[in-house]
């Protein structure tokens, strides 16, 4: 993307500029409407907003805005499909979150070890009978408020200390239940990190979301999902947006750098795909 005559000095400070654009400097293309009966599929380089905390800003100029499911109204889905953006519902699958309004529905023998944040436990997704009416659920509030996608996190419990003896197959079965649940209510779904089963998963999944991929030299695992058509929204927190933005744009992938606590505050990594 850089002309190779530039003096080597001059580079790093363009690419810095190139990958730093404001968010609300360009109205992106809204994404197109899939055909009657079809689900939305995000293809990659698509712009998009990953706020879940603090007051929802609607103004952001992305095609689409991923965005907490419990806290979001019917209303401002509304308003955002009103002005051209398509809506993504975050809710954890793998994890039980004691601030939820339904989180007394969950059995204490689902609950294992805290996941690192404060106020939520892994699930023991061994257990699905149990958890599949729990989730579905959450999946109805999400077709209900009029969203077009689902973002379920937590999902590579197996990889991680849980408090339960979850294996891989263990992980493919229950990911694979969520994507059902999700494709039955007619939504898209997208498949959060987990990226040692991403060859198992793709034809189950209609787009990934990923953190800091380039931060642990991973961002090549996901391009399965590039290749087969379908969008990778991707976060980076702590590694400076020159670093890794150029390489973002050859992948085509979808990428942010937002802050931890992920408010409306964002910086953009120009697309080189889909506007």
């Amino acid at each position: 993307m850089t002309k190779r005559f530039l003096p080597l000095l001059l580079v790093p400070l363009l690419l810095l500029a190139a990958c730093t654009t404001a968010p609300h400097d360009e109205e992106p293309a809204p994404e197109p409407a899939p055909a009657p009966g079809q689900r939305w599929q995000p293809k990659p380089g698509v712009s998009w907003q990953w706020q879940l905390t603090g007051k929802l800003d609607t103004s952001v100029k992305a095609a689409v805005f991923d965005v907490d499911g419990f806290t979001t109204t019917k209303e401002q889905v509304a308003l955002l499909k009103k002005a051209g953006r398509r809506t993504v519902c975050y809710v954890s699958t793998g994890a039980w979150e004691d601030f939820r309004p339904d989180a007394g529905a969950f059995p204490k023998t689902l609950l294992g070890q805290g996941n690192g944040w404060e106020g939520e436990r892994w699930l023991d997704i061994r257990q699905r009978s149990a958890l599949e009416p729990l989730i579905a659920k959450r999946f109805d509030m999400c077709r209900d408020k009029g969203f077009d996608a689902i973002e379920p996190d937590n999902m590579d419990g197996y990889a991680n200390t849980t408090g339960f003896p979850l294996t891989a197959d263990d992980q493919l079965a229950y990911n694979r239940l969520i994507a059902k649940l999700a494709h039955d209510r007619g939504l898209a779904v997208g498949l959060k990190n987990d990226l040692d089963q991403i060859a198992q998963l793709l034809g189950d999944f209609d787009f990934a979301v990923n953190e800091q991929c380039a931060q642990y030299d991973e961002c090549e695992s996901l391009t399965p999902f590039i290749a087969a058509g379908k969008a990778v929204f991707h976060v980076e927190y702590e590694t400076p947006i020159g670093q890794w933005c150029a390489r973002s744009q050859e992948l085509k992938f979808s990428s942010l750098q937002k802050k931890y606590e992920l408010d409306a505050w964002r910086q953009v990594c120009p697309s080189t795909g889909t506007p």
